[in-house]
């Protein structure tokens, strides 16, 4: 047994909540969190910084550990050549998003665990991702990297600093690349072009390997309404849930898939891949009404219901939230928790196994191919080579729960159980269109909870949030993400319940965006705060990779409320942040797939609808409306509990009236109002009449 392994060390993180920096607090390594101690020491001893940023799900993360971090010989290079620190980049995204795009500028690459040399005044000179403990097929191990790092730090400092600067200036001059020019709906059309000539026809998804989800994506092809698009769209999300990217035990999608059948997955769920995926099944079950999509989704948020909510605990906190993902490990081992030998099925299965190894494609000798080694091995990962009748899938369904209440008896992967509230505020919009859609009213109470949540436990009496929160303690000042991702998951709260305390909460959050993160003179908002920590750059991104970007976002919230309100200033909020990220857009269109389905909501048919008459009266027609896919559409309830209120808000509704009493519906298509009606069946031939004859903005 090592030093490490009896835990014999304890540093500074040992005092952290994140469970990625607890992970690290018994490592050998003297490790600071990100502070000002840190730099301060670092500039006293003259010593340079290593930088270690990942998450505690990361499976290389912990490679990574385990090999260098937890060995007492290279903990005491490292001690004695840096000053050493770790991020986690969940809880400090605005970090992470700095140095990943250093990483990315240095090597052509990126991903986690990510490391950094930078002098103590936060400017990095030196960039890589995973290293090993010793020198292995040409890359560099961390004894090599150390002492190379360590030798031009002393001996060549002034082309350190003068690398160092230069890397920070390219930084700077990355922050915006906007002409002034709008976002034309041409690029719709190049965007799709782009994304149709990326999709892998046999295989579903986009590219070859490793394929990601991307939802994002497959919103804008549903959106675009193309045949052939949407088509590739509901190939790609039929091809996930079949494959071993989709745990068909426990429900729930792993990351991404590391083949290009969607068949072999990296194990890791995270809160946000199911928060996009279910919102991309339910515009799909929205467009198409084929009942395998609102199954899909609601397998999902089984999951997310069942494993990743914030119980209550009485003595400190309702619960509601939403944890933030779920490891790849269990054991020390990449995907133990989730794959079966044949000899384990058949002895929970019995005269069943043959029938479920049909249908999963289990196999004696194996399905699995080890990522790692790349060998083959005899366990399997159930998926779907078709799909079933009717009558199979019930019996398959049975089958399902045998499995998993023997699989809830093996050792669980680590549960991250920090409550990110932008990750939290995509989950409140998947439940809350969720429950719209499908008419389930719990999954509207689950959003409604999560939201109290975080204006209970996340929010200042300023009405400011905090980005994380773990154990009943919050940390890091939210950032443009935990209020663009709120005020998106409080719109559809609000389309879902009619509640104006909803709206009311997204204007608020849209009123701290614009006072402390607007870049005023280029368009746009910043990443964080004009109090917020001083890092080496402001970042200002609009990139949508695995999760879209704040501004990206906030385009489509900008131009929501400007509907909502029929507030100019709010739309020309949304034309400005448009323009400060043209110049990237048009280079590469596919690669910002949330702020083309902004666009979309932009140049398309607009439809607002205001809602006059209490709300049970008015409910037949609320629902109805509810039922019809209108993506363009925006909707305001106003009743005598609220009506002056609203009128501050939207004054245009200040004449609007029930017509004899009843509830009434008022429509406006393309700024232009329509007779109102006032009832059930006159609303249905309007909006059936609408359906006919859409029209162009």
């Amino acid at each position: 047994m090592t030093e490490s392994e009896n835990h014999s060390f304890t540093n500074r993180l040992i005092h952290e909540k994140s469970p990625y920096l607890l992970q690290h607090a018994q490592n050998p390594v003297d490790w600071y969190p990100w502070g000002d101690e840190a730099f301060e020491v670092a500039k006293a001893a003259d010593k340079p910084i290593f930088l270690s940023i990942g998450y505690a799900t990361c499976h290389w993360c912990h490679v990574m550990e385990h090999e260098s971090f937890e060995n007492a010989e290279i903990a005491q290079l490292m001690n004695e050549a840096f000053i050493c620190i770790k991020v986690d980049r969940e809880e400090r995204p605005d970090i992470d998003h700095i140095y990943m795009r250093v990483c990315q500028m240095m090597t052509g690459q990126g991903g986690w665990p990510l490391t950094i040399m930078m002098t103590p005044d936060k400017a990095p000179f030196h960039a890589a991702t995973y290293v090993p403990p010793a020198q292995r097929h040409g890359r560099m191990g961390m004894k090599q990297l150390v002492q190379r790092i360590s030798n031009v730090w002393n001996n060549q400092r002034k082309k350190v600093l003068e690398s160092a600067g230069q890397i920070t200036d390219v930084l700077t001059q990355q922050q915006g690349e906007g002409d002034g020019s709008e976002l034309e709906p041409g690029l719709l059309e190049a965007g799709y072009h782009e994304l149709m000539n990326q999709y892998d026809k046999p295989f579903g998804g986009f590219g070859l390997q490793p394929k990601f989800p991307s939802p994002h994506r497959l919103f804008f092809l549903l959106r675009q309404g193309k045949a052939e698009g949407v088509a590739a769209a509901e190939h790609t999300l039929s091809a996930m849930r079949k494959g071993g990217v989709f745990d068909q035990v426990g429900f729930g999608f792993h990351r991404y898939s590391t083949d290009r059948r969607w068949l072999l997955p990296h194990f890791e769920k995270m809160l946000y891949d199911q928060a996009l995926l279910a919102m991309a099944y339910t515009e799909a079950y929205e467009l198409t009404g084929k009942p395998f999509y609102k199954q899909v989704t609601e397998e999902i948020l089984e999951y997310v219901m069942r494993d990743m909510t914030v119980p209550d605990e009485p003595s400190r906190h309702s619960g509601g939230a939403f944890y933030s993902a779920e490891d790849a490990d269990s054991e020390g081992e990449e995907g133990r928790f989730y794959i079966w030998t044949a000899e384990e099925m058949k002895s929970v299965l019995g005269d069943d196994y043959h029938f479920v190894s049909k249908h999963w494609n289990v196999k004696d000798s194996g399905n699995f191919r080890d990522e790692a080694s790349g060998q083959q091995r005899p366990e399997n990962i159930p998926y779907l080579s078709e799909w079933l009748s009717d009558e199979d899938a019930v019996r398959i369904s049975e089958s399902r729960k045998k499995l998993f209440a023997v699989r809830e008896k093996r050792i669980h992967p680590l549960k991250d159980t920090k409550v990110l509230a932008d990750w939290n505020g995509l989950m409140i919009a998947a439940l809350a269109k969720a429950g719209r859609a499908f008419g389930t009213e719990h999954y509207i109470r689950a959003a409604e909870r999560a939201a109290t949540f975080i204006a209970a436990e996340m929010q200042s009496e300023d009405g400011r949030l905090q980005h994380r929160w773990r154990e009943g303690h919050t940390a890091v000042p939210g950032q443009l993400e935990d209020y663009a991702f709120m005020i998106f998951g409080l719109l559809e709260l609000y389309d879902s319940t009619l509640d104006f305390q909803y709206l009311e909460k997204a204007l608020n959050y849209q009123t701290i965006l614009d006072e402390h993160f607007a870049d005023d003179a280029g368009g746009g908002y910043f990443m964080t705060a004009d109090d917020a920590e001083a890092l080496i750059v402001r970042p200002k991104e609009l990139y949508d990779g695995a999760i879209p970007s704040g501004n990206s976002v906030q385009l489509y919230n900008l131009l929501k409320l400007a509907r909502l309100t029929g507030n100019p200033k709010l739309e020309q909020k949304a034309l400005k942040t448009g323009a400060a990220f043209c110049g990237v857009i048009e280079r590469s269109p596919s690669s910002f797939a949330q702020a083309l389905t902004a666009l979309q909501f932009a140049v398309g048919e607009t439809v607002e609808v205001v809602v006059v008459g209490g709300k049970e009266e008015a409910r037949p027609m609320i629902e109805y409306l509810h039922s019809v896919y209108q993506p363009g559409r925006v909707m305001l309830h106003k009743d005598a509990d609220h009506a002056d209120q609203l009128a501050v808000i939207a004054p245009f509704t200040k004449e609007q009236q029930m017509i004899d009493g009843k509830p009434t519906v008022y429509i406006c298509r393309n700024f232009a109002c329509e007779k109102p009606v006032n009832t059930l069946e006159e609303l249905k031939g309007r909006i059936t009449a609408m359906r006919r004859n859409p029209r162009r903005s």
